[in-house]
């Protein structure tokens, strides 16, 4: 069953959750469906964007499916970390603008991944963003700690990651989490609009700065020769 869509309009790649029934939970079914769209996206010839929102209005990602792990998935489970981390290695690392648009919760692994996209718009009025990994004894694996790093505010990630607080779309603006909150009628507009202006940007020199900006990404990027 697809859980996401692909789509290209005025020279943007839209992906779309559409699995938020299930609050897009991460298993290694889903992750094999997002690398086969970034390899659609990474083989786009021009430049471009992309944007990645939900379909769902309350939840974006909760993260982990933790069912599926802790019974079929417990075979895989080391298949599906490592490619987690290289979903989110290839997302922090693309060589175009990232834009996510988060309408909901997102949590755990889902907000891990949300912090490697370059630019984070979030609805103003509903969800939270959390690391809760320190609660449930989840350990960061060294990538995702690369990941989180990525937050400049680095007072509130102690919080985050040693704390697990949860942080409203105005508390995420405020602490530097986001980029710009708005409310749900305006997020994806808002999402689209920037993502034009952006879309616009040549791919090498816009990877070349970002890859500068994010030099522990490159280091795990080539050792695993991605």
């Amino acid at each position: 069953m697809s859980t996401m869509e692909l789509t290209v309009v005025n020279g943007i790649h839209i992906l779309t959750l559409t699995n938020g029934d299930n609050e897009n939970k991460l298993n290694l079914d889903v992750i094999h469906e997002y690398h086969k769209h970034i390899d659609t996206v990474a083989a786009y010839e021009g430049n471009t964007a992309l944007v990645l929102i939900c379909d769902h209005e309350k939840t974006f990602s909760t993260g982990i499916d933790l069912q599926w792990l802790m019974g079929d998935g417990v075979e895989h489970a080391g298949e599906f970390v490592e490619q987690l981390e290289n979903l989110m290695l290839r997302v922090g690392l693309l060589d175009m603008p990232t834009i996510i648009g988060l309408n909901g919760n997102w949590y755990a692994g889902g907000a891990i991944f949300a912090t490697a996209f370059d630019f984070k718009f979030m609805r103003s009025d509903r969800g939270r963003f959390c690391y809760p990994e320190v609660n449930i004894n989840i350990p960061f694996t060294d990538v995702m700690s690369a990941i989180i790093q990525l937050n400049p505010n680095k007072k509130v990630l102690k919080e985050m990651a040693l704390i697990g607080t949860a942080f409203t779309g105005e508390e995420c603006l405020k602490h530097q989490i986001v980029d710009h909150i708005f409310s749900q009628n305006e997020l994806r507009p808002k999402v689209l609009e920037f993502a034009q202006t952006m879309a616009g940007k040549d791919r090498k020199t816009f990877g070349s700065i970002k890859a500068g900006l994010r030099p522990s990404l490159v280091a795990f990027k080539q050792q695993r020769k991605l």
